[in-house]
Order: C-alpha cells, then structure tokens, then sequence
C-alpha cells in the first residue's frame, strides 16, 4: 500500500514539473508556426502595427461576412481576405506608405477584438470567435492564385437578381477569372432599396451648377448596359457616367436599378448589394446551405483559379 502511494506520489511530481514545460514548448512552437508572416495595418488612430497575418485574418472576416453564416462560406472568405492580403504583402518593396493594408473599405474591413464585443455582445463573442477563428485556422496559408499571380479576389454583400459582373464592365481592366456566373443566391430579392431624389438632390450629388429645374424624361437615362444587365454607361443630367461613377454618386446599393421620372421626382430601385464582382457573400452562404465545400464555392465564383500554399504560391 506505501508502495503504491510512493509510484502516485511521484507520478504527481512529474505531471507538476513537466506540464508546465510542454505547455510552454507548445506555446513556443505554436509562436513559430503563427508569427512567421506578418502584415502592418494602418489603424483607425494613424499608428501602424505589425501584426500575425492569420490574427489579422479573424479580424477581417470578422468585419466582413455574418458570423451566423455556414463555416464553409467563412472559409471561403478567410481564403479570399488571405489572397488580398497576400497579394498587398508581396507589393511591399514598391509601397512607400509604410503599411500594406488599412482597416476600411479602402482595403478590406478589420475590426478589433474589442470592437467584435460590441458587435457581438460579449455572450455571443466566444461562440463567434471561436467559429471564425477555426475558419481562419483551417484553411492556413491558403490562397487563390492565377497564372502565378495572386488574383484579385473581389467580393461583395449579395449579387441580387442577375449573375456577377465581369471585371471589364466594372473597371474597364479584364479577370479572365472574373466573368459573369451564376449569383448563387436562394433570395434574389433580399436587398431591394427605393431611393428618391428630387431636382435639388440630384443637382448638388452630381455637382451640376445650373439652377435645379423640374425632371424630364431625358434626364436620367441608362444608355447602356453590363453583359449581366446591369447599368454600365448612365446620363445624368447631360452628362454621362459609367454605373459605378453614379453609384458612388448617388449612394446607390447597386447597379441593377429601375428607375420611375416625374416632373418632381426620379425614384431609383436597386437590386442586389455591391458592385456585384467575385463572390457574392450571401450566395456563398446560400451554396454552403446547399452542400458545397469551400473549394467548391470558390471554384464558382472565381473559375479557373489554383487554390495553393503561401509557400508554393
């Protein structure tokens, strides 16, 4: 019986000074596997801080995409934040700024663990943290890449009721893996907006100088459209513009629009939410619903790309 009581005793001794070391042996591993690449964020207080690139994931698609939406559709987006913020990384030696990336639409969206409390309360912030943490983590250093480049792998809130756009008809600067697919999304018309404008609103947007003078028919025409259907050449007021300018303008949703004239009012309708190039996020969601991996959606939205390593890439 004191035998036995002596093997426990030093069992417990051995667990207490031995624990302690493998815990920090993991840590220290767990360091270097995390910290090998770095990304400087410029933050919303102008200083610029250094921080892990997959860290620095969380935060990203924690901005980004709903965290109640499907874990493949998180991975999805963990992959496509990953590859622009690659892409910003190896552009470095060119960038005087001194940073690669900000926290705003200017790059992509990030928020900080704090902010993610207020978003989330702090009840949900475990449970959401944890689920966007595993997205990042389980697709590390994973990247889009097309012809050896890193793509320029665009996405936005909900295509609506037409497929995506090509780069061209957007930027005028051609993708050969950014053409129009299929929107993906169950709900089409989940993101319908009503805009309103009268004569003097739409003067000052546009910064016409005249004196505002009642609508004719003339005044609000789409002379062309997107390949997908969307607004691509727009004359306001005798002036043309292409759909993103007068998107952009106007504070518009999207492009896709319908649009009412009376002599008192232009009344807008949009369709869809963004500029409709890449993936859609809310289609991402809807086909990881419907069973697709994060390779698959992937494969979808931006076709004829090469999902690889940070290494190999």
């Amino acid at each position: 019986m004191r035998k036995e009581w002596l093997r426990i005793l030093v069992l417990l001794v051995i667990i207490i000074v031995l624990f302690p070391w493998t815990v920090l042996r993991w840590y220290n591993q767990s360091e270097v596997r995390t910290e090998d690449i770095a990304i400087r964020v410029l933050m919303p207080d102008g200083q610029v801080k250094s921080l892990d690139l997959e860290d620095y994931l969380v935060g990203v698609v924690a901005a980004e995409m709903p965290a109640e939406f499907e874990e493949e559709a998180l991975k999805a987006q963990a992959i496509a934040a990953r590859t622009y913020a690659a892409q910003r990384i190896s552009q470095r030696s060119g960038n005087e700024a001194g940073y690669d990336v900000d926290t705003t639409v200017n790059s992509q969206v990030w928020i900080s663990e704090d902010k993610m409390k207020e978003k989330w309360n702090l009840l949900s912030y475990w449970r959401y943290h944890s689920k966007i943490e595993k997205a990042v983590t389980s697709t590390k250093d994973q990247v889009l890449v097309a012809g050896g480049q890193y793509i320029d792998a665009f996405f936005h809130s909900s295509t609506g009721r037409k497929p995506t756009e090509r780069a061209e008809d957007v930027w005028s600067s051609s993708r050969p893996y950014l053409q129009n697919v299929a929107a993906g999304e169950e709900k089409p018309t989940r993101y319908v907006k009503t805009y309103t404008f009268t004569p003097s609103d739409l003067y000052q947007k546009v910064g016409h100088s005249s004196t505002a003078k009642a609508f004719t028919e003339s005044d609000f025409v789409v002379l062309s459209e997107t390949a997908a259907g969307r607004a691509k050449v727009v004359r306001v007021l005798g002036k043309n513009y292409t759909g993103a300018q007068i998107r952009t303008l106007l504070g518009l949703a999207s492009t896709d629009m319908e649009i009412t004239i009376t002599p008192q009012q232009i009344k807008i309708t949009t369709y869809g939410n963004g500029h409709a190039v890449g993936m859609s996020q809310y289609g991402a969601n809807d086909l990881a619903k419907a069973g697709k991996t994060c390779e698959e959606i992937l494969q979808h939205y931006y076709p004829g790309t090469q999902l690889l390593n940070l290494t190999k890439a």
